[in-house]
């Protein structure tokens, strides 16, 4: 199922780019699948990984997730996917209220891709300097609040066994990317 995922989201991906270089835009859901799958999480858990950003980015919809891999792997697309009719800071919101609030495969899909776009974010910087934030919708000072308040919600609800070690990596990014605070 997992090469299968892998595979829809190539196709689904295909000539798509990341916003802040040149890179392949499938890069990106296959480290956020890897990095699920390093930490030992279901097979569905990882295909949502792959597939992620499909619903969100592509003509495909969430019915044709459905019917390929499942309701499972259709809800956690679902609730990690972006309503584009909403301004970004009513998406972002919605964003850190479900990294609060969702049960834990839900958290772990929305942190493992957080990381994965601030990693790349901190790459990018060390490229571009300052002229990183004029590829995004909203500039360092929003990005700074979204990351924060991520990082700062992210462990709600979660027993100290249920933590995967790149909640902490994410809370070191959120540190060096945006300077230091104590979550």
């Amino acid at each position: 199922m997992k090469q299968k995922a892998k595979a829809f989201a190539e196709k689904a991906h295909e000539g798509q780019t990341r916003k802040s270089s040149n890179e392949p835009y499938i890069t990106h859901p296959i480290r956020v699948a890897k990095r699920l799958e390093t930490s030992g999480f279901s097979d569905e858990l990882v295909c949502a990984g792959y597939l992620h950003d499909v619903v969100e980015d592509t003509s495909y919809e969430i019915e044709d997730i459905k019917e390929v891999f499942g309701i499972q792997v259709a809800r956690l697309v679902f609730a990690h996917t972006e309503d584009k009719s909403k301004s970004w800071r009513e998406r972002k919101q919605h964003a850190i209220d479900t990294v609060k609030y969702a049960p834990k495969g839900e958290k772990y899909l929305i942190v493992a891709d957080k990381l994965d776009n601030l990693l790349s974010m901190e790459k990018e910087y060390e490229l571009q300097g300052d002229l990183l934030w004029d590829n995004f919708n909203a500039g360092y000072d929003l990005q700074k609040w979204y990351n924060e308040s991520i990082a700062e919600n992210m462990y709600t609800g979660l027993a100290a066994d249920e933590v995967p070690s790149y909640f902490w990596e994410f809370e070191e990014a959120v540190a060096r990317v945006f300077g230091r605070r104590s979550f």
